[in-house]
C-alpha cells in the first residue's frame, strides 16, 4: 500500500534530520565512555538518559475488512499510514551515603504523537506523560547478599514477561501505538533482598492506564527466582489483584447469544505463574535453549479457574556462516467454555506483547490478546554481520473454544450463524496464519533501524464469522530508534 504523500515527506526529512545528529557510524563501533554521565565524584553520580523513535507504518485491509460486515456504520477504512514518534529524556542519579548503603532515584517522561490515522482510527494525538518518578535505598551486605526498596512509577518485569512486564499503556490518545514507548507502572512499591543467586521481590503495583479507559487496576505479590551461573533461570510468581473495575465476558450457554459482560470481574484475581529458561546449552554442533512458562488464575468472587502457557526451544549453529538459528514455541490460553457455568477465559494481565516474546503472531497480535488462543510458532534467524539481523517469523493461530469469545475490548464482534443465532466467537478454530519478516541493522552503538513487511492469511473461523471469504491483511513498517 502506498503511504500518504505528506507521511512519505515527514519521514524523508526526519531521516535527514536524524542523519545529521546522529553523524555517520565509525568503523569500530566502539564507545569507551558514557557521554551522558556528567557527574562522577566522591560517591555522587548524576547521568541523563534519552530515547527517541520515529516509526513509519502502512497497513492494508486492516483487521482482514472485517468491519465491512460487522461494522458497517462505521465508515472505517481498512487502509491506512502513518507517522508515530516519541522523545524521552530522564536524569538518574545516586548517592554513597556509606561504603554499603546507597540512595538512588530516576525521573523521566514520554513525549508521544501520531501524524496520521492509525490502525484503530485514532490519529492527529499525543500526549506528555511521566514514566519514571521513584527513589530508593540499597544496602549492600557482601558481593552475594543485599537488600532495595524503591517507591514510585518505575519499571518492572517478572520472569519472561507472561503476565507483568508492560507497566503503562500507550496509542489512543497517547499515540505511538506501534511503539508503546511506556513501560514504567503509574506508582510501584518494590522491596527486594538477594542472597546469593536467589532474590525475593515482593511488590505493589498500579498500571498507568489512559484516561479514557482507567479501570483502577492495583495489584500485589511476590517472586522468588534462581539465576544460574550459565545463564538459565528459574522462579515463581504469586500475583493478587487487589482492586479492578475490568469486566470479562462470559460465553453464552451452548455458544448460542451475545456474551454476558461481568463488571470488575477481574477484581479478586489470582494467579500463579512458574518459568525457567535452560540459558545456552553448548554441544557439537552449536547452541541449544529451551524455556517453559506456565500459570493458572483462579477467583473465588467469580468461580474462575484458567491456565496458559509456552514451551520454547531453540537452535543457534554456531559454527556456520551467519550465525543461523531456529527457535519453536507453542503457546495456548484458555478460553471460556459455553457449556460450563464457570469462568475460564485467561487473562493476560500485563503482558510482554514483542514478536520475540508473549505476542501471538504479528498481525493477530493486535486482535486476537493472550485469551482463547494457541499457537505453533517458527522464527528463523540470520545475522549476516555483527551489525545486522534478518528473522522471518510465522505463526499458526487457532481457538481454543468454539462459540467462545476470542477477544474482548477494541475487537468485539459477533457471528451470525445459522439464522437467527448469534453466536460469539467461531465456529472452526482456524484463525489465521501470520508471516513476518524483520531486519535490523545497528547503525551506530546508540542507534537502530528497523524494517519489516508481513501479512496474515485468515482461517476458515474468520472466513465462516464473515460468511465471506476475507482478504489478507498485510503491511510493512520503518523505524529508527535511539537509546542512551
Amino acid at each position: 500500500m502506498a503511504c500518504p504523500s505528506r507521511a512519505r515527506r515527514l519521514s524523508d526529512c526526519s531521516a535527514i534530520i536524524l542523519f545529521i545528529l546522529l553523524g555517520a557510524p565509525t568503523a569500530g563501533m566502539a564507545q569507551t565512555t558514557d557521554p551522558l554521565l556528567f557527574k562522577n565524584d566522591s560517591g555522587f553520580e548524576a547521568k541523563l538518559h534519552f530515547q527517541a523513535g520515529l516509526n513509519l507504518v502502512a497497513e492494508g485491509n486492516l483487521f482482514w475488512t472485517l468491519s465491512d460486515t460487522f461494522a458497517r456504520t462505521a465508515d472505517y477504512d481498512p487502509d491506512k499510514g502513518w507517522v508515530e514518534s516519541y522523545l524521552k529524556p530522564g536524569i538518574s542519579l545516586s548517592q554513597a551515603l556509606t561504603p554499603t548503603l546507597t540512595l538512588y532515584g530516576k525521573a523521566s517522561a514520554v513525549a508521544s504523537y501520531t501524524r496520521g490515522t492509525d490502525a484503530y482510527d485514532i490519529g492527529q494525538t499525543g500526549r506528555i506523560t511521566l514514566e519514571e518518578g521513584y527513589i530508593g535505598i540499597q544496602k549492600r551486605f557482601d558481593n552475594l547478599a543485599k537488600l532495595d526498596f524503591s517507591i514510585g512509577p518505575r519499571e518492572l518485569r517478572l520472569g519472561t514477561g507472561m503476565l507483568i512486564a508492560n507497566g503503562g499503556s500507550s496509542g489512543f490518545e497517547r499515540g505511538a501505538l506501534k511503539f508503546g514507548p511506556r513501560k514504567a507502572w503509574e506508582m510501584a512499591a518494590i522491596s527486594q533482598a538477594k542472597l546469593g543467586d536467589v532474590s525475593a521481590t515482593a511488590f505493589y503495583l498500579d498500571p498507568n492506564e489512559m484516561p479514557s479507559t482507567d479501570n483502577e487496576n492495583e495489584l500485589a505479590g511476590i517472586d522468588v527466582r534462581y539465576d544460574g551461573k550459565g545463564g538459565g533461570f528459574a522462579g515463581v510468581s504469586f500475583v493478587n489483584v487487589l482492586s479492578s473495575n475490568s469486566s470479562y465476558p462470559k460465553a453464552a450457554s451452548q455458544g448460542i447469544g451475545p456474551p454476558t459482560v461481568i463488571p470488575g470481574a477481574r477484581d479478586g484475581l489470582n494467579a500463579i505463574n512458574f518459568y525457567a529458561h535452560s540459558g545456552p546449552l553448548k554441544h557439537r554442533f552449536g547452541t541449544a535453549y529451551f524455556a517453559l512458562d506456565g500459570a493458572i488464575e483462579t477467583n473465588n468472587k467469580n468461580d474462575m479457574f484458567a491456565w496458559g502457557g509456552h514451551f520454547q526451544v531453540g537452535h543457534i549453529w554456531t559454527d556456520m556462516r551467519w550465525l543461523p538459528s531456529l527457535t519453536y514455541t507453542y503457546k495456548t490460553f484458555s478460553g471460556d467454555n459455553p457449556n460450563t457455568p464457570e469462568q475460564e477465559r485467561f487473562d493476560p494481565l500485563y503482558y510482554d506483547g514483542s514478536p520475540s516474546t508473549w505476542a501471538t503472531g504479528s498481525k493477530s497480535s493486535m486482535t486476537f490478546i493472550n485469551s482463547n488462543v494457541r499457537a505453533h510458532e517458527l522464527a528463523f534467524n540470520l545475522k549476516p554481520s555483527p551489525r545486522d539481523s534478518i528473522t522471518l517469523r510465522y505463526a499458526h493461530i487457532r481457538a481454543n473454544e468454539l462459540r467462545s469469545p476470542i477477544q474482548f475490548g477494541q475487537a468485539t464482534r459477533f457471528e451470525i450463524a445459522g439464522g437467527d443465532n448469534i453466536v460469539a466467537g467461531v465456529t472452526d478454530a482456524h484463525l489465521a496464519d501470520d508471516f513476518f519478516l524483520e531486519y535490523s541493522r545497528v547503525v551506530t552503538p546508540n542507534s537502530f533501524l528497523t524494517a519489516g513487511l508481513s501479512a496474515s492469511l485468515p482461517g476458515k473461523g474468520l472466513d465462516l464469522a464473515a460468511g465471506r471469504d476475507l482478504p489478507v491483511w498485510y503491511g510493512g513498517f520503518v523505524n529508527l530508534v535511539i537509546n542512551y
